[in-house]
């Protein structure tokens, strides 16, 4: 008798970013497409923390508006914005974050190709159409990116994540 895909138990582990993403940017660096779920805060309100999952790809190049894993202080990683590139030097912002991070071009271990989000089967290309335009649409509501965060977090408490 055969198991049916509706009658395999799935079991899902957690693994602290410290010891997964040292294997994460081996399996970029040979060449491999990585699916992780995301950890965090700082993408909202487009990316949500353990809902949200991102399809890493190595870089072939990167420019201002792509989302990249980055190693921004020894063994601390983040998956955020490239907003300026000045030479070797490269300034990210999470979507959720106020502040800057920094880190050098050597840095960035991998690109964000694509995103589930919100459960669904079909991925979002950072590429299409949907993607660049909230990009384009959230990354100047800058200067008032504080108060539009406060008000989803409201949001959130009334309604939920899902």
């Amino acid at each position: 008798m055969t198991q049916s895909a509706t009658d395999i138990e799935i079991k899902k582990k957690e693994i602290d970013n410290k010891y997964l993403i040292p294997e994460i940017i081996s399996m970029l660096n040979a060449g491999h497409t990585v699916t992780l779920g995301l950890r965090g805060f700082s993408m909202r309100p487009f990316l949500e923390d353990k809902r949200d999952k991102a399809v890493l790809r190595k870089p072939q190049s990167i420019k201002v508006g792509d989302a990249v894993l980055a190693e921004v202080a020894p063994k601390r990683y983040v998956l955020h914005r490239i907003i300026a590139i000045n030479g070797d030097n490269i300034t990210l912002r999470g979507d959720g974050n106020l502040a800057n991070e920094t880190c050098r071009k050597s840095d960035i271990y991998g690109y964000a190709e694509e995103f589930y989000r919100k459960g669904r089967t079909k991925p979002d290309s950072t590429s299409g159409r949907k993607w660049l335009i909230y990009s384009y649409i959230w990354t100047r509501l800058y200067p008032i990116r504080r108060y539009l965060l406060f008000a989803y977090r409201i949001y959130l408490r009334v309604f939920g994540t899902k």
